[in-house]
C-alpha cells in the first residue's frame, strides 16, 4: 500500500520553500515604486524633449504605462501611496520641465506657473487614463486577494 500523508497548514506553503504568491500580489514596498515611477517618467520627458522638442503622445503613453505599472508592483501595504501617485508625478514632471524652460510645454513668453497649468492642461488626457489605470489595478488586486 502507498503511505498517503495529509498536511495541514497553510495551502500555499510547502515545507522548505518561501510562500508562493499568487501573480497579481506587488512586492515592492512604496518608497521603491515612487522611485522608480519617478525616474521613469522623468526619463520619458527627457527623450522625447530631446528628440521632438515638446512633450507629445510618447510622452503620455508611457505615463499611463508607468502608471499600471506602479499599480501591479506595490505591495497591498502600501497601496495608498501608489494611488496618489499619479497626480503628484504629473505635477513634479510638469514642474522640472517648465524650470527648464516654458518653451516646451507652453509658450515661451509664458510663466513658470502658466506653463505649469498648460502642461497640466495639455496632459490631462494622459493623467486621467494614467490614475484611472492605475486605480482600477489596485481595485483588481484588492479583490482578487480576498
Amino acid at each position: 500500500m502507498s503511505d498517503v500523508r495529509v498536511r495541514i497548514g497553510h495551502p500555499r506553503l510547502s515545507p522548505g520553500r518561501a510562500p508562493v504568491r499568487p501573480a497579481w500580489e506587488g512586492h515592492s514596498r512604496g518608497s521603491e515604486v515612487v522611485a522608480l515611477t519617478t525616474a521613469l517618467t522623468l526619463t520619458a520627458a527627457a527623450a522625447q524633449i530631446t528628440v521632438g522638442g515638446h512633450l507629445g503622445l510618447f510622452f503620455d503613453v508611457c505615463f499611463v504605462a508607468i502608471c499600471v505599472a506602479a499599480g501591479v508592483l506595490v505591495r497591498s501595504r502600501d497601496f495608498f501611496t501608489v494611488g496618489v501617485l499619479p497626480p503628484l508625478l504629473m505635477f513634479a514632471t510638469m514642474v522640472l520641465v517648465a524650470l527648464n524652460g516654458t518653451r516646451v510645454i507652453a509658450d515661451p513668453h509664458d510663466s513658470v506657473v502658466q506653463a505649469v497649468i498648460t502642461g497640466l492642461a495639455h496632459h490631462s488626457v494622459a493623467l486621467f487614463v494614467g490614475y484611472a489605470a492605475c486605480l482600477v489595478t489596485l481595485a483588481l488586486r484588492r479583490r482578487a486577494s480576498r
